[in-house]
């Protein structure tokens, strides 16, 4: 099973200067590069303390200057908030700086402060992620890009500089609804599963992606589906189950609140359907979060590796000793 990490910047409550959250997860990611995770996926929200990362490259750039083994991946660029000749810019540099160590995931985001504030209207934020997508691989693909869309017209641009990775850094999309997974698999697209919808909800779409892509006459051969599950571990399952309560209740009050997802087409994750469970926090503790003493969790990963199939884990670790035991412990055991 491959292991990397889909990294946040929280800033709950404000308890600490910024920078000082700069700082934890930075040296977090310095752990990562040693001890064989392959790949540190940088979260981009913005207006926020969910997650204080308006640029994921950014970031990136940092984070590939000071390491040396990890994939720096995107998960995800909110590929319908930027013009698409700057993403395919500024991906491609990052990964001829850093290497060839870039994994490109493109999502079109949800939160309608995000929508709102970028000027982009529900109904055209689908068909601009979509676009958006298609003009960054056409960039990187041609020596001059030649496009036209409902939102971009191009004429024998040289988009420079190309990637390292040819013909271009692996990508998926970032897939939540039915219709989501049923497109980017019809295109050919690789995809990202989110941290918000159940274990088997999660095992649903992942078949459906795969039957859709073989009946596209794509193979899956060879392919990673990273899958986001977040994950509490501690040395007793009463710490455990507790990390995972105050987690599941920050994202709740932070992200994964209703309220603020845009809803476009159905494209909503179980954490924000009407009619969810009445008790948000327990449907995370008992179908979402992956949680108990590293034993327990190795367990727990074996189980989901038959039946999702899990063979790329995604954590969010839900505190930094959960971050410590899963490197420690449960990595050298599932990796």
């Amino acid at each position: 099973m491959k292991v990397g990490v889909l990294q946040f910047f929280s800033w709950p409550e404000r308890r600490v200067p910024l920078p000082v959250v700069y700082e934890r997860a930075l040296a977090r990611i310095d752990v990562m590069d040693r001890t064989g995770y392959d790949a540190v996926w940088l979260a981009e929200h913005h207006f926020s303390t969910y997650s204080v990362c308006p640029s994921v490259h950014l970031m990136g750039m940092h984070v590939a200057a000071r390491t040396t083994q990890l994939r720096v991946g995107t998960a995800v660029t909110l590929a319908a908030f930027h013009h698409p000749l700057r993403i395919a810019e500024e991906v491609a540099m990052l990964d001829v700086l850093s290497g060839g160590r870039v994994n490109w995931g493109a999502g079109r985001g949800f939160d309608r402060t995000e929508y709102a504030a970028f000027d982009v209207a529900d109904d055209e934020s689908y068909p601009l992620f979509r676009e958006n997508v298609a003009v960054v691989l056409d960039a990187w693909r041609h020596e001059r890009l030649s496009f036209e869309g409902r939102f971009h017209r191009f004429e024998g641009v040289e988009v420079l500089p190309k990637p390292v990775q040819q013909p271009h850094p692996p990508t998926w999309l970032a897939a939540s609804s039915p219709e989501a997974v049923e497109w980017s698999a019809s295109q050919g697209h690789s995809i990202l599963m989110d941290p918000h919808a159940s274990h088997s909800e999660i095992a649903r779409k992942r078949a459906l992606w795969q039957s859709t892509l073989e009946a596209a006459g794509f193979s899956s051969a060879g392919r990673d589906i990273p899958m986001a599950r977040l994950v509490a571990v501690a040395p007793t399952t009463a710490e455990a189950e507790e990390v995972a309560r105050r987690g599941a209740s920050w994202m709740i009050g932070s992200y994964a609140n209703p309220a603020k997802r845009a809803v476009v087409r159905g494209d909503v994750t179980e954490a924000g359907r009407p009619g969810a469970q009445a008790d948000p926090v327990q449907r995370y503790v008992d179908d979402v979060i992956v949680w108990g003493t590293p034993t327990s969790v190795v367990d727990q990963l074996g189980e989901l590796a038959e039946t999702m199939p899990l063979d790329y884990l995604l954590a969010a670790p839900l505190s930094h000793q959960s971050f410590e035991l899963l490197t420690d412990e449960v990595l050298p055991k599932v990796a």
